[in-house]
């Protein structure tokens, strides 16, 4: 086994117990309404994209969404006719977070931030950072599934992925799993 099929394994391991966001919790959030405050908007109708500018805030339920720009581009599914949004959130940084079901905050940053409710994914680009429970990844693009509670981190050709465990609180995270399982 080299060294990099067993640090691969250790880090989607360790990512697996540190960065578990439940899904009750994002499901709860996506049935919330939607909050968008910004210095500037405007809307193309015709092409379904609105845009967001200076100082923009966006909550819905526990999640919370700043940046410099928003853009979201609504989209509606020829077949079933469901609507679904992307948005696109630029900054130096751009920030997400959402508190989970536990009590703890997931906070994902980055130049750029792309999520898509409908599909349960987050994809952070350019100076990436997620944290939680005081451990961190950091990496030049992450990408969350906050369905499957999956998590995975690129470097850029010149920097490594990073990531910092803070093993207390793995352990005390894997516990409360253990009772809230056991009741």
């Amino acid at each position: 086994m080299t060294i990099k099929k067993f640090s691969k394994g250790v880090l989607l391991t360790s990512l697996f117990f540190t960065l578990s966001a439940p899904v009750n919790a994002a499901k709860k959030d996506l049935n919330q309404e939607i909050t968008i405050k910004s210095k500037r908007q405007s809307a193309d109708l015709k092409n379904k994209i609105a845009s967001y500018l200076d100082e923009v805030s966006i909550s819905q339920g526990s999640i919370s969404i700043m940046a410099d720009i928003v853009q979201v581009y609504s989209q509606v599914d020829k077949k079933t006719k469901e609507k679904s949004d992307t948005y696109l959130a630029k900054g130096k940084p751009a920030i997400f977070k959402q508190q989970l079901e536990d009590g703890s905050l997931i906070s994902l940053q980055a130049n750029e931030i792309k999520y898509q409710p409908d599909l349960n994914i987050i994809t952070v680009s350019g100076n990436a950072e997620v944290k939680q429970s005081g451990s961190k990844v950091t990496g030049e693009t992450i990408t969350y599934n906050t369905s499957s509670e999956k998590l995975e981190a690129i470097s850029s050709d010149n920097e490594p992925v990073t990531t910092i465990l803070q093993p207390a609180q793995i352990k005390a995270q894997q516990n409360k799993k253990n009772n809230d399982n056991n009741n």
